[in-house]
């Protein structure tokens, strides 16, 4: 009886957790007065309950054909998300993979405050550092620039904080024996480090990937000119009169991030329990 409870409970939430993304692709292929007429009454323009339908009733592709042929803005605004994340990401294994793995596998006397000071960092909102980071960037003559977006991407420590989990967890006697062997300690992070701690390397990535993608505050603080704006910039653009296309959109927005998080599951799964583990 009680597995039947906990399994009817599981079934419940992962229909209330699918039901946006069914919202999205049902909506994709109706028109705009299906729409409207589906929703009126939740905006008070209509009487009864808003029903909306499993399967259009009138399928169709414009919004498709709108947002693949009519809407040169829209991807160049993707191109925009694609670049600044993948420039994020490639900053971040550059310089914060090397960080954590000093932070994990050489002992100073003020590391730990450095670690504690890198999860005091991170706790910390964007809205907190926002206005230092303004200053920042506007002293640099940054602002309204990609370098705006991608530096302080760049340098954030939750990549670092789930590296040092793993790379914390290679035995030493791997890396005395390495040593041993006449390796450097450069050598070690390349043909140790990094292989032994691909798992923690691959969960950062997924993470950051997931963040940077939909970042939405520093895109809209730090830029101006339309045409540098992310795609998440672009979605609240769009306006209640064409909400199928605005369906349409947002369905296509989230298919990178859906299949990064499908791709790397499995990483994510290691990244929350390293993270969640002891020091």
């Amino acid at each position: 009886m009680k597995r039947i409870i906990i399994t009817c409970i599981l079934i419940l939430t992962a229909g209330l957790c699918l039901a946006p993304v069914l919202f999205l692709l049902v909506g994709t292929f109706m028109g705009n007065h299906e729409i409207y007429t589906c929703i009126a009454p939740a905006l008070g323009k209509g009487d009864g309950l808003a029903i909306w339908h499993l399967l259009p009733q009138y399928p169709t592709l414009q919004n498709v054909v709108g947002l693949l042929f009519d809407s040169p803005e829209y991807f160049q605004m993707f191109w925009n998300s694609i670049f600044y994340t993948g420039a994020i990401l490639a900053g971040q294994m550059l310089f914060g993979m090397p960080a954590a793995w000093g932070l994990a596998r050489y002992s100073f006397r003020v590391r730990k405050t450095v670690y504690r000071l890198f999860i005091l960092v991170m706790m910390m909102p964007f809205q907190v550092t926002m206005l230092s980071q303004y200053l920042v960037l506007n002293r640099l003559g940054m602002l309204d620039r990609p370098q705006s977006v991608v530096l302080p991407g760049i340098f954030a420590t939750f990549s670092v904080f789930i590296m040092y989990r793993f790379f914390r967890g290679i035995p030493e006697n791997v890396m005395e024996a390495a040593r041993m062997d006449g390796a450097g300690e450069f050598q070690i992070f390349l043909r140790i480090g990094i292989p032994l701690g691909s798992p923690g390397i691959l969960s950062a990535l997924v993470f950051s990937f997931l963040d940077c993608f939909s970042m939405l505050e520093q895109p809209m603080t730090f830029l101006k000119t339309k045409s540098l704006w992310p795609l998440s910039l672009f979605l609240p653009e769009i306006t209640s009169q064409n909400a199928g296309f605005s369906l349409c959109a947002s369905l296509v927005t989230i298919l990178p991030a859906m299949f990064v998080f499908l791709a790397g599951q499995d990483y994510l799964e290691q990244g929350i329990a390293m993270a969640g583990a002891k020091e």
